[in-house]
């Protein structure tokens, strides 16, 4: 538990969310935060469902997963209908008991000083587990730092459910123990607004103070050729999951009007959010007669093989390959996939989503953008790009001086030294 003498010394800290595995937003933004973390003196540990952590430093709980049979089951229950059976809360409660338990020995086992919850008090994924660790800091006052990525008033399938007590309880609850952070200025405004809830902004970050390769290794080399693509040929990559609000249409529609020889690669599989959309795309893509290489099975956050022997790559191997990077979401909780083709200085097309609006677009980056829907400018523009390499890296070149002033590791390092500080206190070191 946490010592009344701080002064900056070093801390075991741990990160405790429903997986720490795999390529999504929570799972890699974990990994930059125990990154800086760990360069400031601290020890990182792990509790979840799924994780891909080292295994010395974690306790993985399947049942924390919300991919957990039981958990779908309830969850089925939960949302959607507007009353909960009593046998459904006899289940919250029970595995709310069983959740404590191990909670309590990943404190106990790690002398753990500070709890990161990544997204569990704030997304209505395993409620058992929210409630849980809520009664454990109530009942211990251990420092919490809060890290929200979504909420549940953002996702339209979570509005109509049978759980509000619950939710009001712990997604997020309001202790004196926990600092709140959020990734932008829209979720701490209605943070504040919905639940009297103060927070900071900690965006979502890159390690721009060490670029990458300017070419790619000899692994890498052979990325387009394993993609099937012509020499000629351009490479536009969607760097994301196939899920609905990232807008993978307005992508296939840009590529299939540059009248350009071009495939568009997709990086990521449909994932948790299930595959209807994933068709959706297919035949889109099909009745505008554009190419696009659905590459999940290839790429991954680290290299290795698959069962097959074929090679797998990490999108940092993809990305200096790509002459183009499209990003046409119609909803993030921040961006990663644009602060990506900012590190390996790639052309952005963007959809001028909200948060971008807000929190990305006043900084100054050069990239083209569009609102909504494709226009005969966006095409003109984003042609013009492809033909004048010139100008790709003037833009590229001062999209990537923006990034290290707003959004690099040194930014990160920065502010979570102020939330230890305001857990902990300082001697002024």
């Amino acid at each position: 538990m946490a010592a009344n003498n701080y002064s900056r010394r070093p801390l075991n800290i741990g990160f405790i969310s429903f997986r720490f595995a795999g390529t999504d937003g929570v799972s890699l933004e974990t990994s930059k935060w125990a990154h800086v973390l760990e360069e400031m003196g601290h020890t990182c540990f792990y509790f979840s469902g799924l994780s891909d952590r080292p295994a010395e430093r974690s306790i993985v709980v399947p049942e924390a997963h919300f991919r957990d049979a039981e958990v779908l089951e309830h969850y089925d229950h939960f949302f959607g209908a507007m009353k909960r059976s009593a046998e459904d809360t006899r289940w919250v409660h029970d595995r709310r008991e069983f959740f404590r338990g191990h909670v309590e020995r990943f404190i106990k086992e790690f002398e753990l000083d500070l709890l990161i919850p990544q997204n569990l008090f704030s997304y209505p994924l395993n409620i058992p587990l929210s409630l849980a660790l809520t009664e454990i800091i109530a009942e211990t006052n251990i420092p919490t730092i809060a890290h929200h990525h979504d909420f549940t008033w953002e996702r339209q399938v979570f509005l109509v459910n049978s759980v509000w007590d619950y939710i009001n309880a712990s997604i997020p609850p309001s202790l004196p123990a926990i600092q709140h952070v959020v990734i932008n200025s829209a979720a701490q405004h209605q943070l504040a607004r919905r639940k009297g809830v103060g927070s900071t902004i900690i965006p979502n970050v890159m390690d721009y103070e060490n670029p990458p390769p300017e070419e790619p290794d000899e692994y890498a080399s052979d990325v387009r050729e394993t993609l099937g693509l012509d020499p000629d040929e351009l490479l536009i990559l969607q760097p994301t999951r196939i899920v609905q609000r990232k807008g993978i249409e307005h992508a296939i529609e840009l590529v299939s009007r540059l009248k350009l020889k071009a495939s568009l690669v997709i990086s990521h599989a449909a994932g948790d959010d299930g595959y209807s959309y994933e068709k959706r795309v297919k035949d889109y893509a099909k009745l505008l007669n554009v190419r696009v290489r659905f590459a999940a099975e290839i790429f991954d956050e680290n290299r290795g093989t698959t069962k097959d022997g074929r090679k797998i790559y990490s999108l940092a191997d993809v990305y200096p390959h790509a002459d183009l990077v499209t990003y046409p979401s119609v909803v993030e909780g921040f961006g990663n996939a644009f602060l990506e083709a900012l590190y390996y200085r790639k052309p952005i097309v963007v959809n001028n989503y909200s948060i971008y609006a807000i929190d990305i677009r006043p900084k100054g980056f050069r990239v083209i953008e569009f609102d909504d829907f494709i226009t005969d400018e966006t095409v003109e523009r984003t042609r013009e790009l492809l033909n004048n390499p010139k100008l790709v890296a003037e833009m590229c070149d001062h999209n990537y001086r923006l990034a290290v002033n707003h959004f690099s590791y040194m930014v990160l390092r920065h502010k979570l030294q102020i939330e230890l500080d305001n857990a902990f206190g300082t001697n002024g070191n």
